[in-house]
């Protein structure tokens, strides 16, 4: 798995997998977590502000021994960190000095229309994305992205982005395929992450799922997983259980059929679908706020 990659649009080379950390709690969960993933191949590692456990993920990585230039680590900046461009870099550097790192090789904007700028959203994402331009162009993040913003973000913010994003994370998995969002990401030469690419888990044990992992012995996790590879997605499957974090990474030994796809297709619209960022309110529901 160490040696499997996407390239971003400015030459960076991103694992294919990755490791999410959401809901990990700060210190022996979080840690164990992190250990469990790199020793079982993963090279590659999510993070944000909001998750409050970078120290942890910091700890981790550097508990290793794996080299730093060997591991791919993201975070994020969250919503009461913006307001002004200085906010942001003060924001980055508080998240260095979480993950105890000298540089991130991915930093994203986690969410686009902040609770507390609602009304002034597209300045406040014009003046962060700047902020973010600059910590990319000092090299201390390898690179920039954006986490959760739909087809109207995008837009409004490439009215003034000198640099395109190169990551768009978003909600994705065969119950939301978000098919014409990934291909505006494709468009604008932007990779699709796939956060709770087993759909929050509720795709587990569907019957479709289900009958296309028993045809391949596999788990409904692995066939999730895989189907994000086979459509040139990075899945960022996520667990603090040491057996299901080993069996996750063990993706590469077979390949969906045309038939196990058009079944997966089908689940499309079924289950529980993507978060409007624009109703703010929802942030609680997935325990943001």
């Amino acid at each position: 798995m160490e040696t499997d990659y996407y390239q971003l649009a400015n030459g960076v080379k991103i694992p294919v997998v990755g490791f999410g950390t959401w809901q990990s709690a700060n210190g022996k969960e979080a840690y164990n977590a992190v250990k469990w993933a790199l020793e079982s191949g993963y090279r590659h590692l999510d993070t944000a502000a909001v998750y409050g456990n970078e120290e942890s993920v910091g700890k981790a990585i550097k508990d290793s021994g794996i080299k730093r230039e060997d591991i791919f680590l993201t975070t994020k900046l969250w919503n009461s960190q913006r307001g002004s461009y200085d906010n942001v870099l003060r924001a980055f550097e508080d998240s260095l000095t979480r993950l105890d790192q000298d540089y991130v090789d991915l930093y994203l904007i986690h969410w686009p229309v902040p609770t507390e700028f609602e009304d002034r959203w597209e300045q406040v994402n014009a003046e962060t994305w700047r902020a973010m331009e600059e910590i990319y162009q000092s090299g201390r993040a390898k690179a920039i992205g954006v986490s959760n913003f739909r087809a109207k973000h995008l837009s409004e913010l490439q009215k003034t982005w000198q640099i395109a994003p190169m990551v768009n994370q978003i909600f994705l998995n065969p119950g939301d395929p978000e098919t014409e969002l990934v291909k505006l990401n494709q468009k604008l030469g932007i990779l699709t992450e796939a956060y709770s690419p087993l759909g929050t888990g509720n795709l587990l044990n569907n019957p479709v799922v289900q009958e296309v992992a028993q045809a391949h012995h596999k788990s409904g996790a692995q066939v999730l997983i895989r189907w994000c590879l086979e459509n040139n997605y990075l899945p960022l499957p996520k667990s603090i259980h040491e057996e299901y974090i080993q069996d996750n990474a063990k993706v590469f030994d077979f390949s969906l059929t045309e038939s196990d796809h058009q079944k997966l297709a089908s689940l499309a619209g079924t289950t529980p679908q993507h978060h409007d960022p624009d109703h703010l309110d929802l942030l609680k529901e997935i325990h943001f706020l």
